[in-house]
C-alpha cells in the first residue's frame, strides 16, 4: 500500500484542532438539546470516527442510529449525483429531535437528498452537524447547523474520510494531490 506521505499536500486540520473543536461542538449541542430526547444519526462510513468522538463529548442523554448512503462509488473521486440508500434507519424518528452527523458537505446533493427523505418521516426537529464544509463547492443549498471546519476545495482524507476505503485511521485531515496517488489494483 502506498504511504500517504507520498501524495499528501498538507495537514489541513491537526489531531489537536479536531479534538478541541469536537469538544466545543459537544458542549454546544448539549446546551442546545438540554432536556430533550435526542437521536444522533451517523452517516456511515465517513462520519463514523467523528460521530464516535462527538457522542462521547455530549453531556445529555441521546440515542444513536446509522444510515449508509452512496453517491461516489469505489474508485470515483467526485460524486455521481445519484444518491443510493444502502442502510436505512432502524429507529422511528417521528416526533423526535434528530441530529444528522456527516463527515463533509461539498455539492450539498447527498445531504439535500437525505434531509428531504428524513423530513417525510416527520421528526420534531432535524439539524445537521458536519465535520468539514466546502462552501465554495455548493450546488444545492443546504442548512448546516454545526460546522467543525471550513476547508478549501481540495481532496481530503483522514479522521474517518477515505481514499479508496483507505487512510480513515489517520488522526488528522490531510489534503491529497491525486496526481501522485496510485490507485490500488
Amino acid at each position: 500500500m502506498q504511504d500517504y506521505t507520498e501524495f499528501m499536500d498538507s495537514v489541513l486540520v491537526s489531531a489537536e484542532e479536531i479534538e478541541a473543536r469536537v469538544t466545543e461542538l459537544g458542549a454546544q449541542i448539549s446546551r442546545d438539546y438540554a432536556g430533550e430526547d435526542l437521536l444522533v444519526v451517523c452517516l456511515l462510513r465517513g462520519a463514523m470516527t467523528f460521530t464516535a468522538d462527538l457522542t462521547r463529548k455530549l453531556t445529555i442523554q441521546h440515542e444513536l442510529d446509522c444510515m449508509s448512503l452512496s453517491s461516489y462509488g469505489r474508485g470515483n473521486y467526485a460524486s455521481s449525483g445519484n444518491v443510493r440508500v444502502n442502510l436505512d434507519l432502524m429507529t422511528n424518528i417521528e416526533g423526535r429531535h434528530v441530529l444528522l452527523v456527516e463527515d463533509i458537505v461539498d455539492s450539498g446533493r447527498t445531504l439535500a437528498h437525505v434531509l428531504s427523505m428524513l423530513q417525510t418521516r416527520e421528526p420534531l426537529s432535524l439539524r445537521v452537524c458536519v465535520l468539514l464544509d466546502k462552501k465554495m463547492r455548493r450546488e444545492v443549498p443546504v442548512q448546516v447547523d454545526y460546522v467543525g471546519f471550513d476547508v478549501p476545495d481540495k481532496y481530503v482524507f483522514g479522521y474517518g474520510i477515505d481514499i479508496d476505503e483507505r487512510f480513515r485511521h489517520l488522526p488528522f485531515i490531510g489534503s491529497a494531490d491525486l496526481t501522485r496517488y496510485i490507485r490500488p489494483a
